[in-house]
Protein backbone atom coordinates (compact mmCIF):
# COMPACT_ATOMS: atom_id res chain seq x y z
CA UNK A 1 0.00 0.00 0.00
CA UNK A 2 1.03 3.28 -0.76
CA UNK A 3 2.38 5.96 1.92
CA UNK A 4 0.68 8.96 1.66
CA UNK A 5 1.34 12.16 3.72
CA UNK A 6 -2.07 13.92 3.06
CA UNK A 7 -5.81 11.93 3.31
CA UNK A 8 -9.43 12.63 3.77
CA UNK A 9 -11.04 12.05 6.64
CA UNK A 10 -14.22 10.36 6.99
CA UNK A 11 -17.31 12.18 7.88
CA UNK A 12 -17.96 10.79 11.01
CA UNK A 13 -14.22 11.81 12.23
CA UNK A 14 -14.74 14.84 14.93
CA UNK A 15 -15.64 18.00 13.48
CA UNK A 16 -15.32 21.18 14.48
CA UNK A 17 -18.36 23.23 12.21
CA UNK A 18 -21.15 22.41 9.46
CA UNK A 19 -21.35 24.69 6.76
CA UNK A 20 -24.05 25.98 5.88
CA UNK A 21 -25.59 28.95 3.20
CA UNK A 22 -28.95 30.87 4.77
CA UNK A 23 -31.49 30.77 1.77
CA UNK A 24 -32.12 34.12 0.81
CA UNK A 25 -35.10 36.11 -1.84
CA UNK A 26 -32.28 36.11 -4.99
CA UNK A 27 -32.25 32.06 -4.72
CA UNK A 28 -35.00 29.66 -6.09
CA UNK A 29 -35.77 29.94 -2.75
CA UNK A 30 -37.73 33.00 -2.96
CA UNK A 31 -41.36 31.60 -3.61
CA UNK A 32 -40.80 29.20 -0.31
CA UNK A 33 -38.43 31.28 1.76
CA UNK A 34 -40.09 30.78 5.18
CA UNK A 35 -40.84 27.33 4.59
CA UNK A 36 -37.65 26.43 3.48
CA UNK A 37 -35.75 28.97 6.44
CA UNK A 38 -37.71 26.97 9.15
CA UNK A 39 -36.01 23.65 7.47
CA UNK A 40 -33.16 25.03 7.74
CA UNK A 41 -33.41 26.48 11.43
CA UNK A 42 -34.34 22.93 12.29
CA UNK A 43 -30.98 21.62 11.23
CA UNK A 44 -29.07 24.18 12.91
CA UNK A 45 -31.02 23.27 15.97
CA UNK A 46 -29.59 19.50 15.74
CA UNK A 47 -25.86 20.79 14.86
CA UNK A 48 -25.47 23.27 17.31
CA UNK A 49 -25.48 20.95 20.71
CA UNK A 50 -22.34 19.14 18.98
CA UNK A 51 -20.86 21.48 16.81
CA UNK A 52 -20.33 25.00 15.47
CA UNK A 53 -22.36 26.19 12.22
CA UNK A 54 -20.77 28.26 9.58
CA UNK A 55 -23.19 30.05 8.40
CA UNK A 56 -22.83 32.10 5.03
CA UNK A 57 -24.94 34.55 2.82
CA UNK A 58 -25.83 38.28 2.26
CA UNK A 59 -28.35 38.06 4.34
CA UNK A 60 -28.18 37.47 8.16
CA UNK A 61 -30.87 35.33 9.81
CA UNK A 62 -33.64 36.57 11.92
CA UNK A 63 -33.05 35.84 15.43
CA UNK A 64 -36.33 33.81 15.39
CA UNK A 65 -34.56 31.01 13.12
CA UNK A 66 -31.14 30.68 15.62
CA UNK A 67 -31.20 28.45 18.94
CA UNK A 68 -32.05 29.77 21.77
CA UNK A 69 -29.56 29.95 25.01
CA UNK A 70 -25.82 29.01 24.85
CA UNK A 71 -26.27 27.23 22.02
CA UNK A 72 -26.71 30.45 19.47
CA UNK A 73 -23.02 31.11 20.03
CA UNK A 74 -22.59 28.10 17.90
CA UNK A 75 -23.81 30.55 15.10
CA UNK A 76 -21.10 31.88 13.28
CA UNK A 77 -22.50 34.18 10.47
CA UNK A 78 -20.18 35.14 8.13
CA UNK A 79 -21.59 37.93 5.13
CA UNK A 80 -20.91 36.96 1.02
CA UNK A 81 -23.15 36.58 -1.65
CA UNK A 82 -24.07 33.29 -2.98
CA UNK A 83 -26.55 32.00 -5.70
CA UNK A 84 -27.88 29.29 -3.38
CA UNK A 85 -27.78 26.96 -0.52
CA UNK A 86 -25.98 23.51 -1.52
CA UNK A 87 -22.57 23.74 0.59
CA UNK A 88 -21.75 20.16 0.11
CA UNK A 89 -21.02 21.04 -3.60
CA UNK A 90 -18.87 24.31 -3.45
CA UNK A 91 -17.62 24.44 -0.04
CA UNK A 92 -13.95 23.42 0.77
CA UNK A 93 -13.06 19.63 1.04
CA UNK A 94 -11.07 19.56 3.78
CA UNK A 95 -8.18 16.66 3.84
CA UNK A 96 -5.37 16.64 6.62
CA UNK A 97 -1.85 16.72 5.90
CA UNK A 98 0.93 14.98 8.25
CA UNK A 99 4.60 16.76 8.21
CA UNK A 100 7.81 15.09 7.79
CA UNK A 101 7.94 13.90 11.57
CA UNK A 102 4.58 11.72 11.16
CA UNK A 103 2.86 13.76 14.03
CA UNK A 104 2.52 17.37 12.88
CA UNK A 105 -0.92 17.23 11.10
CA UNK A 106 -2.09 20.79 9.28
CA UNK A 107 -5.85 21.37 7.27
CA UNK A 108 -5.68 21.71 3.72
CA UNK A 109 -8.89 23.19 2.11
CA UNK A 110 -9.31 22.09 -1.48
CA UNK A 111 -11.12 24.79 -3.61
CA UNK A 112 -12.70 22.72 -6.44
CA UNK A 113 -14.58 24.35 -9.22
CA UNK A 114 -18.31 24.54 -8.96
CA UNK A 115 -19.64 24.68 -12.38
CA UNK A 116 -23.74 24.22 -11.41
CA UNK A 117 -23.69 20.59 -11.75
CA UNK A 118 -22.32 20.79 -14.92
CA UNK A 119 -23.61 24.20 -16.14
CA UNK A 120 -26.97 23.67 -15.11
CA UNK A 121 -27.65 26.55 -12.71
CA UNK A 122 -25.67 29.69 -12.37
CA UNK A 123 -22.53 29.16 -9.94
CA UNK A 124 -20.67 32.10 -9.95
CA UNK A 125 -21.27 33.57 -6.49
CA UNK A 126 -20.81 29.76 -5.03
CA UNK A 127 -17.64 28.98 -6.67
CA UNK A 128 -16.11 31.69 -4.71
CA UNK A 129 -17.37 30.95 -1.72
CA UNK A 130 -14.60 28.61 -0.09
CA UNK A 131 -11.94 31.43 -0.71
CA UNK A 132 -14.06 34.25 0.54
CA UNK A 133 -14.32 31.99 3.74
CA UNK A 134 -10.57 31.26 3.62
CA UNK A 135 -9.93 34.95 3.32
CA UNK A 136 -12.07 35.76 6.35
CA UNK A 137 -9.15 33.80 8.41
CA UNK A 138 -11.57 31.57 10.33
CA UNK A 139 -10.30 28.69 8.73
CA UNK A 140 -7.13 26.73 10.44
CA UNK A 141 -4.50 25.56 7.33
CA UNK A 142 -4.13 26.35 3.78
CA UNK A 143 -6.11 26.87 0.89
CA UNK A 144 -5.36 24.51 -2.13
CA UNK A 145 -6.45 26.05 -5.57
CA UNK A 146 -7.70 23.47 -7.42
CA UNK A 147 -9.99 25.93 -9.84
CA UNK A 148 -9.24 24.11 -13.27
CA UNK A 149 -10.76 21.16 -12.09
CA UNK A 150 -14.63 20.76 -11.37
CA UNK A 151 -15.47 18.54 -8.35
CA UNK A 152 -18.42 18.94 -6.33
CA UNK A 153 -18.20 17.17 -2.17
CA UNK A 154 -22.17 15.14 -2.77
CA UNK A 155 -19.89 13.58 -5.86
CA UNK A 156 -17.77 11.69 -3.61
CA UNK A 157 -17.69 9.11 -0.20
CA UNK A 158 -14.53 8.10 1.75
CA UNK A 159 -14.31 5.79 4.21
CA UNK A 160 -10.68 7.96 5.83
CA UNK A 161 -8.72 4.77 5.10
CA UNK A 162 -7.28 5.47 1.51
CA UNK A 163 -10.60 3.90 -0.60
CA UNK A 164 -13.70 5.99 -1.79
CA UNK A 165 -16.84 5.62 -3.77
CA UNK A 166 -17.72 7.49 -6.53
CA UNK A 167 -19.99 7.69 -9.88
CA UNK A 168 -19.68 7.15 -13.14
CA UNK A 169 -22.02 9.13 -14.26
CA UNK A 170 -21.15 12.20 -11.64
CA UNK A 171 -17.23 12.43 -12.66
CA UNK A 172 -17.45 10.99 -16.36
CA UNK A 173 -19.87 14.07 -17.35
CA UNK A 174 -18.66 15.72 -20.40
CA UNK A 175 -19.95 19.63 -18.82
CA UNK A 176 -17.79 18.72 -15.84
CA UNK A 177 -14.07 18.06 -16.71
CA UNK A 178 -14.95 17.69 -20.30
CA UNK A 179 -12.73 14.53 -22.30
CA UNK A 180 -10.56 13.40 -18.77
CA UNK A 181 -11.16 9.73 -18.79
CA UNK A 182 -11.88 7.42 -16.16
CA UNK A 183 -8.09 6.48 -15.33
CA UNK A 184 -7.39 10.15 -15.54
CA UNK A 185 -10.08 11.15 -13.03
CA UNK A 186 -8.87 8.61 -10.85
CA UNK A 187 -5.69 9.39 -10.95
CA UNK A 188 -6.37 12.83 -10.13
CA UNK A 189 -8.99 11.81 -7.04
CA UNK A 190 -5.69 9.57 -5.88
CA UNK A 191 -3.21 12.35 -6.18
CA UNK A 192 -5.38 15.05 -3.96
CA UNK A 193 -6.65 12.82 -1.24
CA UNK A 194 -4.09 10.44 -0.66
CA UNK A 195 -6.06 6.97 -1.92
CA UNK A 196 -5.17 3.85 -2.39
CA UNK A 197 -8.40 3.06 -4.37
CA UNK A 198 -11.32 4.48 -6.11
CA UNK A 199 -14.51 2.23 -6.74
CA UNK A 200 -16.52 3.41 -9.31
CA UNK A 201 -20.49 2.80 -9.83
CA UNK A 202 -22.11 2.69 -13.03
CA UNK A 203 -25.74 1.77 -11.71
CA UNK A 204 -28.17 3.84 -10.03
CA UNK A 205 -30.54 6.93 -10.14
CA UNK A 206 -33.03 8.96 -8.43
CA UNK A 207 -36.09 10.45 -10.25
CA UNK A 208 -35.27 14.10 -10.38
CA UNK A 209 -31.83 14.46 -9.39
CA UNK A 210 -29.72 17.63 -10.75
CA UNK A 211 -26.36 15.82 -10.12
CA UNK A 212 -26.18 12.86 -12.43
CA UNK A 213 -25.98 10.54 -9.90
CA UNK A 214 -24.37 12.07 -6.82
CA UNK A 215 -22.64 9.15 -4.29
CA UNK A 216 -24.36 10.63 -1.14
CA UNK A 217 -27.76 9.99 -2.99
CA UNK A 218 -27.12 6.76 -3.25
CA UNK A 219 -24.90 4.90 -1.45
CA UNK A 220 -22.74 5.55 2.11
CA UNK A 221 -19.91 3.95 3.99
CA UNK A 222 -20.04 3.45 7.78
CA UNK A 223 -17.41 3.62 10.59
CA UNK A 224 -16.46 -0.21 10.60
CA UNK A 225 -14.99 -0.22 7.65
CA UNK A 226 -16.70 -3.30 5.57
CA UNK A 227 -20.51 -1.70 5.50
CA UNK A 228 -22.19 0.26 2.86
CA UNK A 229 -25.40 1.47 3.43
CA UNK A 230 -27.60 1.66 0.21
CA UNK A 231 -31.14 2.71 -1.38
CA UNK A 232 -33.31 0.02 -2.00
CA UNK A 233 -36.48 -0.41 -3.72
CA UNK A 234 -38.69 -3.07 -3.35
CA UNK A 235 -41.51 -2.10 -5.83
CA UNK A 236 -40.56 -3.80 -9.40
CA UNK A 237 -43.43 -0.92 -11.24
CA UNK A 238 -41.37 1.79 -9.75
CA UNK A 239 -38.63 3.40 -11.73
CA UNK A 240 -36.20 3.16 -9.57
CA UNK A 241 -36.42 -0.67 -9.40
CA UNK A 242 -34.11 -1.51 -11.96
CA UNK A 243 -31.56 1.52 -11.83
CA UNK A 244 -30.89 0.54 -7.91
CA UNK A 245 -31.19 -3.23 -8.29
CA UNK A 246 -28.33 -2.84 -10.89
CA UNK A 247 -26.58 -0.70 -8.30
CA UNK A 248 -26.80 -3.42 -5.71
CA UNK A 249 -25.12 -6.04 -7.79
CA UNK A 250 -22.19 -3.45 -8.20
CA UNK A 251 -21.81 -2.54 -4.87
CA UNK A 252 -21.91 -6.68 -4.11
CA UNK A 253 -18.86 -7.25 -6.30
CA UNK A 254 -17.09 -4.76 -4.69
CA UNK A 255 -14.24 -5.78 -1.91
CA UNK A 256 -13.14 -4.05 1.18
CA UNK A 257 -8.83 -3.14 0.99
CA UNK A 258 -8.65 -6.20 2.68
CA UNK A 259 -10.27 -8.23 -0.21
CA UNK A 260 -14.02 -9.11 1.72
CA UNK A 261 -17.27 -8.22 0.29
CA UNK A 262 -18.94 -5.39 2.04
CA UNK A 263 -22.05 -5.73 4.12
CA UNK A 264 -24.81 -4.20 2.28
CA UNK A 265 -27.34 -2.50 4.29
CA UNK A 266 -30.66 -1.89 2.68
CA UNK A 267 -32.61 1.82 3.46
CA UNK A 268 -35.69 2.04 1.66
CA UNK A 269 -36.60 4.86 -0.38
CA UNK A 270 -39.02 7.11 0.59
CA UNK A 271 -42.88 6.85 -1.64
CA UNK A 272 -43.11 9.20 -4.17
CA UNK A 273 -42.22 12.24 -2.99
CA UNK A 274 -43.47 14.83 -5.92
CA UNK A 275 -43.96 18.51 -5.77
CA UNK A 276 -47.20 19.88 -4.87
CA UNK A 277 -47.41 22.34 -8.01
CA UNK A 278 -45.52 20.61 -10.78
CA UNK A 279 -45.83 16.72 -9.76
CA UNK A 280 -42.63 16.19 -10.85
CA UNK A 281 -40.82 13.49 -8.43
CA UNK A 282 -38.14 14.58 -6.14
CA UNK A 283 -35.19 13.15 -5.38
CA UNK A 284 -36.02 11.57 -1.35
CA UNK A 285 -33.24 9.31 0.17
CA UNK A 286 -32.40 8.66 3.30
CA UNK A 287 -28.88 8.10 1.88
CA UNK A 288 -28.63 11.76 2.25
CA UNK A 289 -27.69 11.65 6.27
CA UNK A 290 -25.31 13.60 7.98
CA UNK A 291 -22.42 12.06 10.53
CA UNK A 292 -21.87 14.78 13.48
CA UNK A 293 -19.48 13.94 16.67
CA UNK A 294 -21.40 10.70 17.55
CA UNK A 295 -24.99 11.45 15.85
CA UNK A 296 -26.40 11.48 12.39
CA UNK A 297 -28.72 13.93 11.16
CA UNK A 298 -31.62 11.93 8.93
CA UNK A 299 -33.57 13.33 6.26
CA UNK A 300 -37.35 12.14 6.60
CA UNK A 301 -40.00 12.85 4.53
CA UNK A 302 -43.19 13.05 6.90
CA UNK A 303 -43.56 8.91 5.76
CA UNK A 304 -43.78 7.61 9.27
CA UNK A 305 -43.44 4.27 8.16
CA UNK A 306 -40.54 4.00 5.93
CA UNK A 307 -39.13 7.29 8.35
CA UNK A 308 -38.66 4.72 11.21
CA UNK A 309 -37.78 1.96 9.20
CA UNK A 310 -34.95 4.10 7.92
CA UNK A 311 -34.34 5.32 11.51
CA UNK A 312 -33.98 1.79 13.01
CA UNK A 313 -31.83 0.50 10.40
CA UNK A 314 -28.83 3.27 11.09
CA UNK A 315 -29.58 2.97 15.11
CA UNK A 316 -29.09 -1.24 14.35
CA UNK A 317 -25.90 -0.47 12.36
CA UNK A 318 -24.56 2.73 13.79
CA UNK A 319 -24.35 1.40 17.47
CA UNK A 320 -23.60 4.31 20.02
CA UNK A 321 -24.60 6.81 17.47
CA UNK A 322 -28.05 8.96 18.15
CA UNK A 323 -29.91 8.93 14.88
CA UNK A 324 -31.63 12.44 15.33
CA UNK A 325 -34.79 13.04 12.23
CA UNK A 326 -34.61 16.34 10.83
CA UNK A 327 -38.23 16.56 8.30
CA UNK A 328 -36.49 17.57 5.20
CA UNK A 329 -39.74 18.14 2.87
CA UNK A 330 -39.40 21.65 2.23
CA UNK A 331 -35.57 20.97 1.33
CA UNK A 332 -36.31 18.69 -1.26
CA UNK A 333 -38.31 20.88 -3.13
CA UNK A 334 -35.25 21.76 -4.55
CA UNK A 335 -34.04 18.26 -5.46
CA UNK A 336 -31.61 18.25 -2.44
CA UNK A 337 -31.37 17.32 1.28
CA UNK A 338 -29.67 17.45 4.46
CA UNK A 339 -26.67 16.22 3.93
CA UNK A 340 -26.14 18.58 -0.08
CA UNK A 341 -27.05 21.70 2.24
CA UNK A 342 -24.26 20.83 5.04
CA UNK A 343 -20.59 20.61 4.66
CA UNK A 344 -18.20 19.28 7.80
CA UNK A 345 -15.08 21.19 8.54
CA UNK A 346 -13.08 18.25 10.17
CA UNK A 347 -11.23 19.08 14.00
CA UNK A 348 -8.68 21.38 13.67
CA UNK A 349 -10.29 23.27 10.66
CA UNK A 350 -11.11 26.13 12.78
CA UNK A 351 -9.47 29.18 14.87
Amino acid sequence: MKQHNHRLPAEWEATDAVLMAWPHADTDWEYMLDEVRRCYAAIIAAIVPRARVILIGPEEPDESYLPMGPARDNVIFIHMPTNDTWTRDYGPVTTERTDSDGESRRMVFKDFKFNGWGLKFASDLDNLATSHLYDTGLLNGDRDNQLNTVLEGGSIECDGRGTLLTTASCLLSPNRNGAWSRAQIEEYLKEQFGLDRVLWLDNGELDGDDTDGHIDTLARFAPEGDIIFHDSCAHQDDPHYGPLQAMRRELEALRTAEGRPYHLVELPIPDPVCDPESGERLPATYANFLYLNGAVLLPVYGQPMNDLEAKMTLARWLPGYEIIPVNCLALVRQHGSLHCATMQLPQGSII
